[in-house]
């Protein structure tokens, strides 16, 4: 039986895409824009950064809200309780009689004519003790209103001295011109709503209540003794020996003001991050995990006021625009600010972003892949949930903690996207583990305070090197070509 002639097999259908035309109009604009389709491959890839730039400047206006918040509720936590404290004392105040020349005009015969007129008034000279020593203990403390917390503490400070005999000679007074009768010791206190209990000063051995009020023009929060009532009032002038024990609730610091000849400050807390402040640092401080023991010595030389003046009875008696600059003391600093770290951490935002596209473009160009703009955009927004999650979690944990979690879960997400649109599981693994180690040096910059900036150049010095090694055989002529 003679076999049959061979007919033509069946042409199976292909599975490969059928070729989009290369005729007309978009023919001639895809063979136009070949030799620079790596250059718009680049141009594309940064214009995805800049808009994922949006989304991290929506996150660092969220981190300045609840700042903002933040800040409202230590603020109505410290209201409360009390605020900064600053004590300025004490100042001793005696008023005296002087003469006092006033100029005014009359018109005499139609014409102006100045005359002088001579009249008794009263005006006050201020002392400044010899000695001030201040002993203290701090204890702190954390109070919460909602979510956010203030440190607050109680002081119970004692303070002693001495105040020498008053020089009059420089103050042009006579002796007995002062009323000593009228005399009274002034305190200044920034915040007395944080006093705790009845306050007493005792002068000369005698115990002397403390009121409301300093009596001194120019000081306007704090307590002042009258001292008419002293039993050393026939002979006053002195030396004068005081000393008072003060219980003192605040927040964030506690100063002093060195009006002495000699102050002597020393402070005790079991806060263990102590933030030294004003314009004298501790002569002796000792720092430990238990807390801080510091103690100044502050000479009158560097300050701008002198120990004595004298005002009259309608001039302020005292400059604190020359008294502030011249305190010092401590302040009990939070050690670690998670809003601080997420803002610092969101300035590297761009960073990552572009670290991250860079080695998906060197996938498409050593590996022949091909991502879309999709892919890009996808992964960005998941680096960008990276810090709104940082944020959030940090609100109720540990920076540290807060900061795992979220780099966790955002090398998870984009190491198993990464599986599926590289197409390999080396290639995801080489993703994971650089975006594993971007993430950890960052925690570890952000623990830096003096050579973060030095850490972020190196690091970014040594990509670099590492992009233009993987890179040097690359003939990118060919590959706008080819591309």
């Amino acid at each position: 039986m003679e076999n049959p002639p061979d007919l033509p097999a069946a042409s199976a259908p292909s599975s490969s895409p059928t070729p989009l035309p290369t005729n007309g109009l978009t023919g001639a604009i895809r063979t136009f824009l070949k030799p620079f389709a790596l250059s718009l491959k680049l141009g594309s890839i940064l214009v995805l950064v800049l808009l994922l730039q949006i989304p991290l400047f929506m996150i660092r206006g969220l981190l300045d809200e609840r700042c903002s918040r933040r800040e409202a509720a230590v603020r109505e936590i410290t209201e409360t309780w009390g605020r900064t404290q600053n004590i300025v004392g004490p100042i001793l105040v005696v008023p005296y009689r002087t003469l006092r020349v006033l100029e005014k005009e009359t018109a005499v015969n139609g014409h102006s004519v100045r005359t002088t007129e001579e009249r008794m008034g009263t005006a006050y000279a201020c002392f400044l003790p010899e000695e001030l020593t201040v002993e203290g203990n701090i204890d702190p403390s954390k109070r919460h209103r909602g979510i956010y917390e203030a440190v607050v503490y109680t002081s119970h400070l004692k303070l002693s001295g001495r105040f020498a005999a008053p020089d009059l000679k420089p103050l042009g007074i006579a002796p007995d011109a002062l009323q000593w009768n009228r005399a009274w010791i002034s305190f200044g206190i920034s915040d007395l709503r944080g006093t705790r209990e009845t306050l007493k000063l005792a002068w000369d051995g005698q115990t002397l209540p403390l009121t409301p009020g300093t009596q001194i023009e120019g000081l306007r929060a704090g307590l002042h003794a009258d001292l008419s009532a002293t039993a050393n009032i026939v002979a006053p002038n002195g030396p004068h020996t005081f000393s008072m024990e003060l219980s003192l609730n605040g927040s964030g610091t506690l100063a002093f003001a060195p009006l002495a000849v000699q102050t002597s400050v020393r402070l005790k807390s079991p806060w263990a991050d102590p933030s030294f402040t004003g314009a004298f640092l501790p002569t002796e401080r000792e720092i430990t995990p238990a807390g801080f023991n510091a103690l100044w010595k502050v000479p009158y030389y560097g300050r701008e006021y002198s120990q004595q003046w004298t005002c009259l009875a309608n001039q302020a008696a005292l400059d604190t625009d020359k008294i502030d600059p011249s305190c010092f003391g401590v302040d009990l600093v939070t050690p670690v600010d998670s809003y601080r770290s997420v803002e610092r951490a969101t300035k590297h935002g761009a960073l990552f972003i572009t670290l991250l596209f860079t080695a998906f473009f060197l996938f498409e160009v050593l590996a022949s892949l091909r991502l879309h703009a999709l892919h890009y955009l996808l992964v960005g927004a998941a680096l960008c949930l990276f810090y709104l999650g940082l944020l959030s979690l940090s609100e109720f944990s540990a920076f540290g903690t807060a900061y795992l979690i979220a780099a966790a879960s955002s090398t998870l997400l984009i190491g198993l996207y990464c599986r599926s649109i590289l197409r390999s599981g080396t290639r995801s693994f080489l993703i994971t583990a650089a975006l594993s180690a971007i993430y950890g040096f960052l925690y570890f910059v952000l623990q830096m305070q003096d050579y973060s900036l030095l850490a972020g150049t190196a690091a970014l010095f040594t990509v670099l090197a590492v992009v233009m090694y993987t890179t040097r055989k690359v003939d990118w002529s060919n590959q706008s070509r080819t591309t």
